[in-house]
């Protein structure tokens, strides 16, 4: 099915981790050497449960005469979620693709004809050996007529659990033995800030282990969730979630003290704590953090000491803040004007940040949104300037509403993806290969733009000219800005090819199919708790892939034989023997480190292994040994100190991006000077599926409103329009329109509307610019804009819109059932 796997692991010190094996795992290992023959590990039940893994948690799948047929958690995962249903749902859902396809006028005129009919579901079953005779001949001709700088083999986003079926790094994989590519760098996530902060902290920090919740849960005494709503988005996990998170929230509220959510929604965070709820303008917080940072440095609140001794450049921050250097003083009520907080609330926060043990717990939303750079950079100005950065339950952290960051760290061994074929491996989407890269949020541009410079993160760069994309393992129709901008973009595309589970918007654009197996269809092995490492778990292959459904692993093999490459791509390995491998890489790593596992056998029976955390695990203060000593424990940055003012920034000259964190107009903002549209539009994570995954499963008929798409609207917003609980509204700005129905709430503030992103884009009239989206997707409505020349991330928060009750004859949504020829 349909990013992002990295974190920094703390150094465990303490006693040995110890080993829980289930017992039928633990008899079989006296046995020594291996008692399970190849087959017999790869082996499925007819009926019985088979342990397997997600996004959503742990789980075990019952299977009866083939068949997968009930669901249930893992029972040591201590907050299963609903949406492990949706899991059980997808592999039997309407919207499966069961056959390889092609789209008609490709399979019958060739690369390029008649690309404005994408989307329109025309499509010719083909067999398997000639989709991917096709594949290999078309990756063979482009290469060959236009050479690697043609072929965009990006692949970026969420994708199905596991360590081998991970497709993206499978693409990657097979371009890297033949004859190159163009990649993507960076991600959707945290695009801003994972260019930012290696400037101001010296490491990526949006994906690495936070001050663990039991040192929350004793010393902050303020838990400031600023834009991060961890009681639902910790649902889910980029490896498998274990949900630790939802302990470490119960322990922290169970000593009743404060919690603040700044938001525009009260959101399930918010009601979970019974938190104070302060909502400024949508993208207007980092005017607000100047005003708190004013009233700290104007009333003395600030800690000179912490400034002097661990941050480089405060003084040169200093006359932007009081307005020597500009005549505007970012004091409280300059800051109301712009977020409309009121001057002595800012204050207020200012003062009892300061007087607190604070924990400022930053969301990514806040970076996704035109200039999000600043909005994590003045967070972090701010917790140095509160000075608590360092300390037990103090400071910042940006990974506390996404996979439990904060759950403490075991002393397990790692279990990594299979390699992409280049010598550099870390983080899937970080890694190098391919003959270029560009920046992931900037597909589109490349493709309208061949040959066009642009800077990133202080580079000239050049798009390159791309003529075929393949992708697989994400959902850029879901994900990507300004959908009618994208439409237009593909039309530059001669071929577009996609593996995929499901018929989602992104499959209905392709030139060819190819159909996936969900990972019950598959043998793959996963960690669980991407900060925490509980556990390893088995991934078993429960049934047999539906209908032609085959692994992306073996796809991409079949495709590899026929370039000629076969031996290159598996390694003359079966699916069951990488499993085995990677299980065997992390098992020796274990043993040197004096962690014991069981043999993989043993494993393989008994579905998972478990680790234990280390006392001094449970203690982790993130950045505690910098604050300890500058000197001996110096960040990544150029001085070594958490850098306010960036010399290398001030050397790259950007007009949009300043040395210093800044207040900047966005494109378009509520109560902004140049906006059109009176309503923001705030397109927030799901609660029911995980972005554009599940949206297809019966999951959705629990939330949909009018067959549509959620739109929660301030009761003032809905009366001035006429609009009323349940209605069916068209919700429409300058870039497009789509449907969604309206549920009035004040968890909304005045102003705001909020749509989830990831809803399935199910355009009236497929491959029209302009058409209406009959289902709701948000990103119909968002820009295509970068945040600005140094991150050039995503600005999925700008936007800006109008609604109105929708009148005429409501179109049937028909993106939740196969195209007519897939059927």
């Amino acid at each position: 099915m349909l990013h992002s796997d990295h974190d920094e692991r703390t150094t465990a010190v303490g006693r040995r981790s110890l080993l829980k094996l289930g017992a039928a795992g633990a008899a079989l290992s006296m046995f020594g050497p291996s008692l399970l023959t190849r087959g017999a590990a790869a082996a499925m039940p007819a009926n019985g449960e088979v342990m397997n893994a997600s996004h959503w948690g742990a789980f075990k799948a019952t299977i009866k005469d083939g068949r997968f047929v009930a669901i249930k958690p893992w029972e040591k995962d201590p907050h299963p979620t609903h949406m492990l249903d949706g899991v059980l749902d997808i592999t039997y859902s309407p919207t499966r693709i069961k056959y390889p396809m092609v789209r008609r006028a490709w399979l019958e005129k060739g690369p390029g004809a008649m690309v404005e009919d994408r989307g329109k579901g025309d499509f010719v079953r083909v067999s398997w050996d000639k989709a991917l005779d096709l594949v290999a001949n078309e990756i063979k001709r482009v290469q060959g007529k236009y050479g690697p700088t043609s072929i965009f083999a990006g692949s970026y986003g969420w994708r199905s659990s596991g360590c081998l079926g991970h497709p993206g790094t499978l693409l990657r994989r097979l371009m890297n033995t033949t004859g190159g590519y163009v990649k993507s760098s960076g991600d959707y996530s945290t695009g801003a800030a994972q260019v930012i902060m290696p400037h101001v902290m010296g490491s990526l920090e949006v994906y690495e282990q936070q001050t663990s919740w039991p040192v929350v849960a004793e010393n902050t005494e303020l838990l400031v969730f600023w834009g991060a709503d961890p009681v639902k988005t910790c649902q889910i996990s980029n490896t498998v979630a274990e949900h630790g998170a939802y302990p470490g929230m119960q322990a922290y509220k169970a000593k009743g003290k404060k919690v603040i959510c700044i938001d525009p929604v009260r959101t399930e965070t918010a009601k979970f704590f019974g938190a104070e709820l302060v909502s400024p303008r949508p993208q207007t917080d980092v005017a607000m953090m100047l005003g708190i940072a004013h009233t700290l440095y104007t009333e003395k609140l600030h800690n000179k000491a912490f400034l002097d001794s661990c941050t480089t450049g405060f003084d040169r921050f200093v006359p932007y803040l009081t307005g020597k250097s500009d005549g505007t003083p970012k004091d409280a009520a300059w800051a109301e004007k712009i977020c409309g907080v009121p001057a002595e609330t800012i204050k207020d926060l200012a003062r009892c940040f300061a007087k607190s043990r604070t924990m400022l717990a930053g969301g990514w939303s806040l970076q996704r949104q035109h200039h999000g750079e600043q909005a994590h950079w003045m967070l972090v100005t701010l917790a140095a300037m509160l000075g608590q950065i360092g300390l037990p339950g103090g400071g910042f952290g940006f990974s506390y509403h996404y996979a439990s960051g904060g759950n403490p760290t075991t002393r397990a061994p790692r279990v990594t993806v299979i390699s992409d074929g280049t010598v550099a491996q870390g983080a899937p989407w970080l890694t190098s290969g391919g003959v270029a890269s560009i920046p992931c949020a900037r597909v589109v541009d490349m493709l309208l733009n061949p040959g066009k410079e642009y800077q990133f993160n202080g580079k000239t760069e050049r798009y390159p000219d791309i003529k075929m994309a393949y992708w697989c393992g994400g959902n850029p129709f879901a994900h990507h800005q300004d959908r009618n901008r994208q439409v237009k973009a593909w039309r530059k595309l001669e071929t577009f090819i996609v593996h995929d589970v499901v018929w989602t918007a992104t499959a209905r654009m392709a030139d060819i199919v190819l159909p996936a197996a969900t990972s019950i269809e598959r043998n793959d092995v996963s960690m669980v708790g991407d900060y925490s490492a509980t556990a390893i778990v088995a991934m078993k292959k429960g049934i047999e892939p539906i209908f032609e459904a085959r692994s992306d692993y073996d796809i991409f093999a079949g495709v590899a034989k026929r370039l000629g490459k076969e031996r290159e791509f598996t390694e003359g390995r079966a699916e069951i023997d990488w499993v085995r491998a990677i299980y065997e890489k992390a098992y020796n790593q274990g043993k040197s480190n004096g962690v014991p596992m069981p043999d993989f056998d043993a494993f393989w029976t008994a579905g998972i292994v478990e680790f234990e955390v280390p006392p001094a695990n449970a203690k982790f203060v993130r950045h505690a040994k910098f604050r300890e000593d500058p000197l001996l424990n110096p960040l990544g940055t150029p001085s070594g100190l958490i850098e306010i003012f960036s010399r290398n920034i001030e050397k790259m000259g950007y007009d949009d991006c300043p040395p210093h964190p800044a207040w900047m107009e966005p494109l378009e903002r509520l109560a902004g000077p140049d906006t059109k549209y009176p309503l923001h539009v705030a397109a927030s994570h799901p609660n029911d599926r995980l972005h554009s995954q599940l949206c297809g499963t019966k999951l959705n008929l629990g939330y949909r409103i009018a067959g549509r798409e959620p739109c929660l609207m301030n009761p003032a917003d809905a009366a001035a329009r006429g609009i009323k609980d349940g209605d069916l509204v068209r919700l429409f700005n300058g870039r497009g329109q789509i449907l969604v129905g309206v549920r009035i709430s004040g968890d909304v503030m005045p102003g705001v509307v909020q749509v989830y992103e990831g809803g399935w884009y199910d355009p009236a009239e497929p491959g029209v610019v302009g058409t209406l989206c009959k289902y709701g997707d948000v990103n119909v409505l968002t820009p295509d804009i970068p945040s600005s020349k140094l991150a050039m991330a995503t600005c999925g928060q700008t936007v800006m819109a109008e609604a109105e009750k929708f009148k005429g004859t409501v179109p049937e949504v028909t993106v939740f059932s196969a195209p007519a020829a897939a059927a």
